[in-house]
């Protein structure tokens, strides 16, 4: 015998109701919300997780925006007191680190070919009991167009004299003539440079201010710097 329409009506009211008990039984507070999926057809994204908020991106040695073609991306961080020693990224190269074992007390530099890019040497000098003899051998060879990449480490000015100030300052910096003990400092400077350079940050040690018993804060430092064409000096250039 065929159901008429209010008892066929009463039957389907009857399944619905069985279906939400079954519902509450076995998905306890969300049967509200899968019983109208089931019957709806209908996606409850409410309870769903959403995600964090995206990540900034980061280029090249972690800078924030890209460089422009023919610039090198670089990031120097100077030596954490005594404990932590400095860092030298160009172009997306770890070039001297602890990791690297490679970071010394003193002065950290790290020399570049200002034409094409490419890594030419890295030394540390030590300035407290070190020969500052050494640091000037090394200054006076330098190449024109040379990059000349700086981060110091604990203490980078006691054994510095006038000669070594001089040659910094003909690299483009302007806080060498006053960096003194245990100082942080970071520079780029290059050799033949007629301007100062822009890149240059030094934090002086003070008793009253420093971050460390006995130190400053370690320095930080990024940016873009162009590659020289070939022919060109340092001096027809607007940065280093």
């Amino acid at each position: 015998m065929r159901l008429t329409g209010p008892l066929r009506v009463l039957a389907v009211l009857l399944l619905v109701g069985l279906t939400w008990l079954v519902g509450s039984a076995l998905f306890g507070g969300e049967s509200k919300s899968s019983v109208l999926q089931f019957f709806l057809g209908k996606r409850d994204t409410s309870a769903e997780p959403t995600t964090g908020e995206p990540r900034p991106r980061s280029y090249k040695c972690g800078l924030s925006a890209p460089c422009p073609p023919k610039h090198l991306a670089f990031r120097l961080v100077s030596g954490a007191a005594n404990v932590i020693g400095p860092k030298i990224c160009l172009d997306d190269k770890m070039l001297l680190s602890s990791v690297k074992n490679n970071v010394g007390r003193g002065l950290n530099i790290v020399l570049v070919n200002g034409v094409t890019g490419e890594l030419i040497d890295i030394k540390s000098f030590d300035m407290w009991a070190g020969d500052v003899s050494e640091l000037l051998k090394f200054l006076r060879l330098l190449h024109e167009g040379t990059l000349v990449m700086v981060a110091s480490f604990d203490d980078p000015a006691t054994k510095l004299n006038e000669e070594a100030r001089h040659l910094f300052e003909e690299l483009g910096s302007t806080a060498v003539k006053d960096l003194a003990f245990r100082d942080s400092w970071v520079f780029v400077g290059a050799k033949g440079i007629e301007n100062k350079s822009p890149f240059e940050q030094r934090m002086k040690n003070n008793k009253l201010s420093n971050k460390y018993e006995g130190w400053p804060e370690s320095l930080e430092m990024d940016g873009c710097i162009p590659l020289r064409p070939p022919g060109v000096s340092p001096g027809e250039q607007d940065d280093c």
